[in-house]
């Protein structure tokens, strides 16, 4: 704008000064020519001159400004690389798919890693045998078993003045050949009083931390499994997940006077890991359908792949630890290595492309993400908000 007014005003004072000048000496002549037309030219040429004169001036400045345009974006590119590290904590990231998760994410530079973890020493020793350094991740400790030490991870994570970006609910327990429940230290049975409701009492503790992060993507991520999906070959592997009318969940899961089996059955080790993975999934979509809309935090499971080699086989038989990971890499192709599955679940973690809410992600043989369907039952909204309804009296959250 004020370059156009600075290239007007010289049209503008010589039309001016022409018509005063003709007015007065329209009838004078110097050597044969109108002196009021020598004038005209005079300033024709005056004007032009300034115009040239201005256009000059204006064509440097559009050329400076055409070379400082380069300058501007690289400073805004590198405002956006200059973004502060996320803050991400994984619960069971002592070893398997959360040690690998942790090492994925550290290793970027651009992730903080907040490894929650029962056994302290355990987790030391992995995060320095993976080859993570120091300055990119810290250990913490939680007992998922224990609602008290949830809280109490709760308030020394607060502590630590670290804002949250991502939670990633990882951790799991899977007692396959246990015939006799074991119990948390609030007496529900292990599994489900781990892997479902501590990480219930964890997300929900944790939501107003993540609610209120500056960071441009927050996620709550819970760990899902194929087990607890009865509309796959796996998870039609008796014995299949079934959670009933959920009347042991109601009656505390403490194998006194309830069962110990969310559906009131019999007690059956991998059952009842199944059923811990199907609440995980259900627990996703209802915290998606009650704050996705005002928070626009975005909450996802996944299933990784089948990391036949992981850790969390380690109390089943002899027999099936020898011979699941070759049929899982020779027979059914759905072997995944530790490693592979960490950067599966970093992606969940960090990926622009994954930050649809309410999804359950899978990967084809290809390694390419996409939005799996899930079971019936594991995507029934009904007992989503029951199993909700019922874990936050359990939990003491209601």
């Amino acid at each position: 704008m004020a370059l156009q007014a600075t290239s007007l005003l010289p049209s503008a004072l010589s039309t001016s000064k022409e018509a005063k000048l003709s007015a007065s000496l329209k009838d004078s002549s110097f050597f044969g020519v109108s002196f009021s037309d020598y004038v005209k030219a005079d300033f024709a040429s005056s004007s032009l001159k300034c115009k040239k004169e201005c256009n000059s001036k204006r064509a440097i400045r559009a050329q400076t400004i055409a070379v400082a345009t380069p300058g501007v974006t690289r400073s805004v590119s590198e405002q956006k690389k200059t973004l502060r590290e996320g803050s991400v904590i994984i619960t069971g990231a002592s070893s398997g798919l959360g040690l690998a998760t942790a090492k994925a994410l550290a290793e970027t530079g651009k992730w903080y890693v907040i490894m929650a973890c029962r056994d302290f020493l355990k987790a030391e020793r992995a995060a320095k045998s993976a080859g993570m350094s120091k300055e990119n991740y810290t250990i913490m400790h939680l007992d998922l078993a224990s609602l008290d030490s949830v809280r109490q991870f709760v308030d020394n994570f607060r502590r630590s003045g670290r804002p949250l970006d991502v939670l990633v609910c990882n951790a799991a327990v899977y007692q396959p050949t246990a015939r006799q429940p074991s119990f948390t230290a609030e007496g529900f049975e292990l599994s489900v009083g781990t892997n479902h409701l501590g990480h219930f009492l964890l997300s929900r503790l944790l939501l107003p931390d993540l609610n209120k992060s500056d960071y441009p993507s927050r996620r709550l991520i819970i760990v899902g499994s194929i087990t607890g999906n009865t509309n796959t070959l796996a998870g039609n592997v008796p014995p299949k997940a079934n959670l009933g009318d959920m009347r042991g969940l109601a009656g505390g899961l403490n194998g006194l006077n309830s069962s110990a089996m969310i559906d009131g059955g019999d007690f059956d080790g991998a059952k009842a890991y199944k059923d811990s993975k199907v609440c995980n999934m259900l627990t996703m979509q209802e915290f998606h359908r009650r704050y996705y809309e005002d928070t626009g935090i975005t909450f996802a499971s996944l299933y990784p792949g089948c990391i036949a080699t992981t850790g969390l086989f380690r109390e089943h038989i002899p027999l099936f630890r020898l011979l699941f990971p070759p049929f899982q890499r020779f027979i059914t192709k759905g072997f995944v290595s530790e490693e592979d599955a960490g950067k599966r679940l970093a992606q969940v973690v960090s990926d622009p492309s994954l930050t649809k809410s309410g999804v359950y992600w899978s990967w084809n043989k290809a390694s390419a993400s996409f939005e799996n369907q899930l079971s019936q039952e594991a995507s029934d909204p009904e007992k989503a908000r029951k199993i909700w309804e019922i874990s936050e009296k359990l939990v003491g959250l209601a």
